[in-house]
């Protein structure tokens, strides 16, 4: 007896893609809708955002913040880019289905340095960093959620930024 295919399995989907889109699509869809006031449009931002989690599959396995961070975020970039859009008239163009994929050689390399990079960091500086960058949180957000003094987050940031930019120099 044969077992049949994963019915993802000719979209390529996973059904650890089919279980992350479970779990975070309909707190997806809301947040994007409120801000982009129109659910077809918050629709195919959340379907988006899926697909980039997809491609970017690897590089979420480096990462050290909730997977949900990430997604919000990155539908947070979308949702805005597409109002953006709109406010200065453009019209949208889909890329076509049979379009050829671009060589993400040179991403992935970049995201293997700054992910090398930022373990160079201490724990301290680096959650710093992943709640403001990556989460998108803001300096009083950061702090509340990491339970020290704003002034602490503003002094850990820049140090980070620091520690960054001159570890980028010298290599």
């Amino acid at each position: 007896m044969t077992t049949a295919p994963h019915p993802c399995a000719a979209s390529g989907r996973t059904p650890a893609l089919d279980e992350l889109m479970a779990e975070n699509f309909g707190p997806l869809l809301t947040f994007v809708e409120r801000l982009v006031v129109d659910h077809h449009l918050a629709e195919d931002i959340v379907q988006e955002t899926f697909i980039r989690a997809w491609q970017h599959g690897a590089r979420l396995r480096l990462i050290e913040v909730p997977i949900g961070d990430w997604l919000m975020t990155v539908a947070r970039d979308l949702a805005v880019a597409s109002l953006r859009e709109v406010a200065v008239g453009r019209e949208r163009i889909e890329p076509e289905v049979d379009a050829a994929q671009p060589d993400h050689a040179d991403a992935a390399v970049a995201a293997a340095e700054a992910v090398s990079m930022l373990r160079r960091l201490s724990v301290e500086h680096r959650a710093v960093l992943l709640h403001t960058y990556l989460a998108g949180r803001t300096t009083h957000q950061t702090a509340r959620a990491l339970g020290v003094p704003v002034r602490t987050v503003r002094s850990r940031h820049q140090d980070a930024l620091h520690t960054l930019r001159t570890s980028r120099q010298a290599a």
